[in-house]
């Protein structure tokens, strides 16, 4: 008789978005690489692209949430563990991180999430041993974890503890509690629209913000939503949009957006009317701001260079927008491998930097100008100080003060000083997944 082949047993639904979320849980903990990285182009997790559209957005959570409630996992794991986590087993490590931020904060069966996270540990050679283990914490987490959680849910455990001590020391205790418990919260979809926000909040179920960005809960993929296809819209956060219209009327004006990729800023004045040129030096950011430029059917030109080494124009720009490269402390409801990988170490390296691109912003100014800094930062070195460390060194600028009624009359998001500064904890709503904004600071200065 011819020999028989049998086909392989199907995989458990379910367990191939857990073990790349593990993958990339494991990537960020333990070699440093970041989400993006991870997530998008060539550097991405091979496994990706054999992943249906739920089980990717599935895989996203599962991530996001073990990086957000890093601190606090690591607290209720720590009190299951007579001996801790095991450290020579990465993937033990990550499957109980996963285990226990389903049973605790996902609508994930408590029998699947401990079952499938005991899979997870049996099908790596190292951490085969732990199997039973982790089936007996996760059992553990699921009757005593709540509990455990209530037990430090004051304690802001899920930010580093440099993090929360500089914001204590920069927003005041109170103020730094109320960011730790924002970013908790996985965010909403923010999209900036070409016209009509209200008809676009209506069509896409969301909500109109004073600023008119419009912002809704992502059920799949962004790719799926009407008027993508169509270029109607791009998803820019509520904050980020800010910036590029603190210029005022730009029709017809020539703009230099630095450091300009993805390209929601350069979008923005592109639709505006004004002549834009955006500047960043990785070739493949700028081909991604091209591309996105293309959907949209906008126009601006673009150029692969350093900004600190470009020479720009002869004749300058009417207005400079840069949004400087920072320790994106203001990006982690977005993106919360940002607190797990940045160090305090990476402040000042990063304000050096910021200081020569707006020396060079300056130079490419023509008199009466008008420079917007801006950083995705909450540390005040790379806003207020940067800005005050400019304005004295350049006796030509002046700050122009931002006034309310350019934000929507939000005068809580401008400091004394009228510049813009937002926190994670702004905007505050009814449903914590449609609150907030991503932390901003921005400065409008002329040069006389």
């Amino acid at each position: 008789m011819p020999s028989q082949r049998f086909a392989p047993p199907p995989e458990v639904p379910g367990l191939a978005a857990r073990r790349i979320a593990a993958d990339i849980v494991d990537g960020v903990l333990h070699k440093r690489r970041t989400l993006d990285d991870q997530l998008d182009g060539s550097g991405a997790h091979p496994g990706l692209k054999s992943l249906a559209d739920r089980d990717r957005a599935l895989m996203r959570r599962l991530v996001a949430t073990v990086l957000r409630r890093l601190g606090t996992l690591g607290h209720v794991l720590s009190r299951l563990l007579d001996k801790g986590i095991p450290s020579d087993a990465p993937r033990a490590q990550s499957a109980l991180l996963i285990g226990a931020a389903q049973i605790l904060w996902m609508d994930v069966p408590d029998h699947a999430a401990v079952d499938l996270s005991v899979r997870l540990v049996q099908s790596d050679r190292r951490a085969a041993r732990y199997a039973g283990l982790v089936n007996a914490v996760l059992r553990r987490c699921a009757r005593e974890g709540k509990a455990l959680v209530e037990e430090v849910a004051t304690q802001s455990l899920d930010l580093p503890p440099w993090l929360l001590a500089r914001w204590s020391a920069h927003y005041g205790e109170a103020t730094a509690r109320e960011m730790a418990l924002a970013l908790g919260h996985e965010p909403s979809l923010d999209l900036t629209v070409k016209s009509d926000p209200a008809q676009w909040a209506s069509r896409l179920h969301g909500e109109m913000l004073p600023t008119g960005t419009v912002r809704m809960l992502l059920h799949g993929s962004v790719t799926m939503l009407p008027g993508f296809t169509e270029g109607q819209w791009w998803v820019q956060d509520a904050a980020a949009a800010l910036p590029a219209r603190l210029f005022g009327d730009v029709k017809g004006k020539s703009i230099a957006d630095l450091c300009a990729a993805p390209g929601g800023k350069t979008a923005q004045l592109a639709l505006a009317g004004a002549q834009v040129t955006a500047i960043d030096r990785s070739p493949a950011r700028v081909a991604r701001l091209r591309e996105n430029l293309a959907r949209l059917s906008l126009q601006a030109e673009t150029v692969v260079a350093d900004a600190v080494e470009w020479a720009g124009p002869a004749e300058g720009f009417d207005g400079v927008l840069i949004d400087a490269p920072c320790t994106s402390t203001g990006t982690i409801r977005r993106h919360p491998d940002v607190a797990w990988l940045r160090q305090e170490s990476d402040i000042a390296p990063l304000t050096a930097l910021q200081q020569r691109l707006l020396r060079k912003s300056v130079s490419l100014l023509k008199p009466g100008g008008t420079l917007i800094y801006c950083t995705c930062s909450l540390e005040p070195e790379e806003g207020e100080q940067a800005v005050a460390t400019l304005l004295a060194a350049e006796p030509a600028l002046r700050r122009v003060p931002i006034a309310a009624a350019e934000v929507a009359g939000l005068d809580e998001i401008l400091n004394p000083e009228g510049d813009l500064r937002t926190l994670p904890c702004h905007l505050p709503h009814a449903d914590p997944k449609l609150g907030g904004l991503d932390g901003f600071f921005a400065a409008r200065l002329v040069k006389s």
